[in-house]
């Protein structure tokens, strides 16, 4: 059965909700293998080590890119009426949010992604932060914290059709796919040197490429949807986290999407990972400082994340495969916050720990 037989047996909420359902699941599958996570990544680069975590992350980012610009340049994929290309975009939000993202991944050890994976492990710390992250991320779209979002962002925007980094620099997509390899290849190099496991590999390529496969279908199913407008996008765990977080507080009957089935799906995924490789396990938080800690960790990410406009995922992976340039400062706020709040309070106590 064809694409436009599935929209028309089934309709089209339902066919993308189900995509994104199978996406994620595959995504928190390839996750939770290869332990991919931003935080250990921009902690092992600040560190001077190029480590399994920088290499995963290296792998993830390579293969969206290279993939995502390969659908681009066979005529499969059409991003350039995507919200992060088309749309007005802020430039300050990116960086402000971007800078907090970071700091909050350093205080919860993880990213929101990370979050959601840990969660279905058993993780009582990451399941709270995970929550606390949904509610902050709702309350700036549309709550109490939405006046400063808007005011933050309002400093310094950018008009939608200017955010295309590759046209900017007049490389196409052809350099988009060029400048992929040579991450790619950056990758493979500390692959080598750090020994990387099979496991390791195949989940970072295959994180990657869901990130790509994300941006096919919903651009496939956009095109051929009869009724729905349907938007271009990928993986992004801010805005979702937060619609999947009123869909079960809100009266039933709220509309279905792409989104609603991604957040879904990666818990299920990590779940099934974790249970095939017998890795389920209750863990909690050590006494109240910690908790203290994680919570804090959780509402940089929340609002951060939604005045960036993603999260080390939405923004720093989706949204660089497509090169738009708010996703990119973004990323880079994300490495620099991230950097920082290891090199103030994590690194000092690693060191203190090190003490005889």
């Amino acid at each position: 059965m064809g694409l436009a037989e599935l929209l028309e047996s089934f309709g089209e909420k339902t066919v993308i909700t189900v995509a994104g359902l199978l996406i994620g699941t595959l995504f928190g599958i390839f996750a939770q293998r290869s332990r991919f996570c931003l935080r250990s990544a921009v902690v092992e680069f600040w560190s001077r080590q190029s480590g399994t975590k920088l290499t995963i992350w290296l792998l993830a980012f390579s293969t969206a890119v290279i993939a995502t610009q390969a659908f681009i340049v066979g005529g499969w994929l059409d991003v350039s009426q995507a919200r992060q290309l088309s749309a007005r975009g802020s430039i300050s939000g990116a960086l402000v949010g971007g800078l907090l993202f970071g700091i909050g991944m350093i205080l919860a050890r993880g990213c929101s992604s990370r979050m959601l994976v840990l969660a279905a492990n058993g993780n009582l710390r990451a399941l709270l932060t995970g929550l606390i992250f949904a509610v902050t991320a709702q309350a700036s779209l549309n709550g109490v914290l939405s006046p400063l979002r808007i005011w933050l962002s309002s400093l310094w925007t950018i008009d939608g059709g200017t955010r295309d980094l590759l046209a900017a620099v007049h490389v196409g997509h052809i350099g988009g796919i060029l400048f992929g390899l040579l991450w790619l290849a950056a990758a493979i190099h500390f692959a080598r040197r750090t020994q990387l496991t099979a496991r390791e590999w195949s989940g970072g390529i295959g994180v990657g490429l869901m990130v790509a496969i994300a941006w096919l279908t919903t651009f496939a199913v956009g095109s051929n949807a009869f009724d729905e407008v349907l938007p271009v996008q990928s993986l992004s765990f801010t805005g979702p986290s937060a619609d999947v977080l009123m869909l079960v507080l809100s009266p039933p009957g709220q509309p279905w999407d792409f989104d609603i089935g991604l957040v879904p799906g990666v818990v299920l995924g990590s779940f099934l990972a974790a249970l095939w490789g017998r890795e389920l396990k209750l863990e909690g938080f050590k006494d109240g400082s910690s908790m203290r800690r994680y919570m804090a960790g959780a509402l940089c990410m929340g609002f951060g994340g939604m005045l960036a406009g993603g999260c080390a995922v939405g923004a720093g992976v989706s949204g660089a495969a497509v090169f738009a340039l708010t996703a990119w400062i973004s990323l880079i706020g994300m490495w620099a916050g991230a950097g920082l709040a290891d090199a103030l309070i994590d690194r000092p106590e690693r060191r203190l720990a090190l003490q005889p």
